[in-house]
Order: structure tokens, then sequence, then C-alpha cells
């Protein structure tokens, strides 16, 4: 088990040249159009993209298809991982249950994770799949405890078994405790932490708060890490959702407070800039987001990749937006789908045939659940 030490003096670090370069050129607010019909795409509202283009080539954006819900009666899905064979494990935040969902909607029960704690937005939240599975069968998940968020490796072979914590002392508390698990290209394990509304944890280096971590597969500080231990990014206040595009560059989901929803472009070392800053603030210690949004109009958390887009599902705005990514790594208008189609939207995950598989979460205390909820739709992205 890693038990978290600091091994970098707590203060505020100045990212490389390169990250400094993100200045807004050529914003765009445009507002929801109404009265828009299921599945018809609708203008950003309050989102603004520093490019501000359709799409980076000029084209128009290719349209998803009709979602269909594949899963119904779940509570509150967070998160989802597939493994090899097509299957998708899924964590329930409040039951602590992982279960197994095949694609042709077939749910069963892997097991119920130990020593989680649900508690406000806490619980068991991410889940990732080693990219080794065939040969090491290693399953990840993020979960509350009483005190601290902690990961947790398991060996599942028909069932979990070998549960062993490779990295504990993550704050934890009611609101803000990040969650998502990702691998990253490079075959590293990342992982999204919140601030656990203490906001001086973001930009402590000292602290495991308010960070994007990388990490061996038993905790370890891989090589080319900016601070000699986990930490990858810093100076977040809740991200929850992180993705990489076909040219292997990060995109991270990022809650504001009351003003700023972010998405932003992820590097080694880099300070986003909570809580000093929510949203672009133009300052050169800190890297601006790509595209920010009204609170009212996102909340994002999961964000997946597919058809050259970014997907980021939205909680209080109750959409799946789509950003098209260019071949530099801009980010084109933000395009609102689906918008209360299906309430609030937590995870988002590129499924192996390439479609999307988005959970609904409105079960989770805040939204208005009907008689399917909370379920798991699957989404064409063409």
């Amino acid at each position: 088990m890693n038990v978290w030490t600091s091994t970098t003096t707590p203060g505020t670090r100045r990212p490389l040249a390169d990250l400094r370069r993100r200045a807004l050129v050529g914003v765009l607010t445009i507002s929801l159009a109404a009265g828009c019909t299921r599945g018809e795409a609708v203008p950003e509202g309050g989102a603004t993209s520093a490019t501000g283009a359709p799409s980076q080539d000029g084209t128009a954006v290719a349209k998803p298809g009709e979602p269909r819900t594949l899963v119904k009666g779940l509570s509150v899905p967070w998160a989802i991982a597939f493994l090899p064979d097509g299957d998708a494990l899924v964590t329930e935040r409040d039951s602590a249950r992982l279960l197994r969902v095949t694609p042709e909607g077939a749910v069963s029960t892997v097991g119920t994770i130990d020593g989680v704690s649900p508690s406000g937005e806490g619980g068991l939240l991410g889940v990732a799949v080693s990219p080794e599975f065939p040969k090491d069968h290693y399953v990840f998940v993020y979960f509350t405890a009483v005190n601290e968020n902690r990961i947790v490796r398991y060996r599942y072979d028909k069932t979990l078994k070998d549960p062993k914590t490779i990295l504990d002392g993550i704050p934890a508390a009611g609101n803000h405790n990040g969650g998502r698990l990702e691998f990253g290209p490079d075959g590293y394990l990342y992982a999204a932490t919140g601030d656990a509304g203490d906001r001086s944890l973001a930009q402590a280096l000292g602290s495991l708060g308010g960070k994007i971590l990388r990490m061996t597969v038993d905790g370890a500080t891989p090589p080319e890490s900016p601070f000699q231990n986990v930490i990858w990014s810093y100076g977040h206040r809740n991200v929850q959702g992180m993705a990489w595009d076909d040219q292997g560059r990060m995109f991270a989901t990022e809650f504001g407070q009351n003003t700023y929803d972010e998405i932003n472009r992820i590097e080694r070392g880099g300070n986003y800039g909570w809580p000093t800053v929510e949203g672009a603030g133009g300052r050169d210690e800190f890297t601006d987001p790509l595209v920010t949004w009204s609170t009212a109009d996102a909340s994002p958390s999961g964000l997946a990749y597919a058809g050259g887009s970014l997907w980021a599902a939205g909680l209080r705005g109750t959409r799946l937006w789509q950003i098209p990514v260019g071949e530099d790594g801009g980010l084109g208008t933000p395009v609102a789908r689906f918008d209360g189609d299906y309430g609030r939207l937590r995870a988002a995950e590129r499924a192996p045939d390439g479609s999307l598989w988005v959970t609904t979460s409105n079960k989770d205390g805040r939204g208005s659940p009907d008689g399917d909820d909370d379920r798991i739709l699957v989404i064409p992205t063409g």
C-alpha cells in the first residue's frame, strides 16, 4: 500500500512556456435555441471556445444517432470500463456494487466493494481495467472510505479477489471527491481528485486533493513525473472526466463553482488555476481552459473521445455536449445533444464498437427519476 507522503515543497509552480499560450481567441457565444426536438442539436448555451468554429475544417459536425436504452433500473451508475471481450464493468455509487453488463444488456453482479462509505457525492466512483488484463486480470476502483478516498486493485478472474490498496490519503468530503479512473495511452493509471471542499488543497503540492494523478499499477511514481511523485497536474476544483484523442492528447472536464465549468487540455505539470481563477484568467502562471460554460449549462462529469469529438456528460445541464477536436488539438464550437431528454448524465465511455455508453444520474439526490432510471444509453457516433 502506498501511503501518501509529499516529496515536493507545497507551493505554486510556474508551468512550462508551452503551457502559457492559451489566450482565448475569437470567442463565440450563442444562446440555446428553443423548441428542439428529441435528439436535435442546439447551439451552445453560454459556452465559449478558443476556436469558435463548428469544426476545425469548417465542415458541419456529424450528428450522433438516436440513443437506445440498454439497461434500466440501476442505482446511480457512476463509471464504466470495458473488458477485452466487450462487456463493461459499471460501478453503482451508493450500493457499492460492481456490475458486469453485456452489449446485449444482460446484467450480473461481480461483487460489492468492501470499505465503501457512501455519503453525499461520495461512494463507489471510478473503475478502470488494466490494458494488460488478459495477462494480469487487474481491475481498479476508486471509492470513498470513512475518512479518505482510496484506489484499490483487484484481480478479476470470474470473481473479485486479492484486494490491494495502491493509493490512499486522497482527501474526501461530502462533495468534490473527483473519482474518475482511466488508463492513458502511455499505459499508466490516471486518477482525478477533487479539493474535498478545501480550496487551498488544489494549489498545495503536499496534498493529493484537487489534482490529476498518474501512477503505475502498483501505485508507484512513473518516470517523467513532474514533481517526483504521482501528481501530474494541479489547481483543479473537481475533475470527473478524462479522455485522450487519437493523437494521445489529454483533456479533462472541470466543475466550476458559480460561474464557469471547463474543458482543459492537460499537460505535464500544468497548473489550472483553482482557486485563484475560475474559467480563463489570462495569467502566465496558469493554463486557461479551451472551453467554458455557464454552470447551469454543463456541470460536466464523464468525458469520452469518439468520432473526432469529445463528448461531455452534463449533470445540471442535462445534455450531452459534443465538442469537435481539430488536428492541432484545438476545440470547435460545443453542440448540445439530447437537451433535457434523459435528465442528468454522469458517465460517458467509448465502447469497442465506437459507440458511446452514457449513464443517467437521476437517483443521485439532485435529479427527478422516472420509472426507467437510472439507465445506460448506447449512442452511435457515426
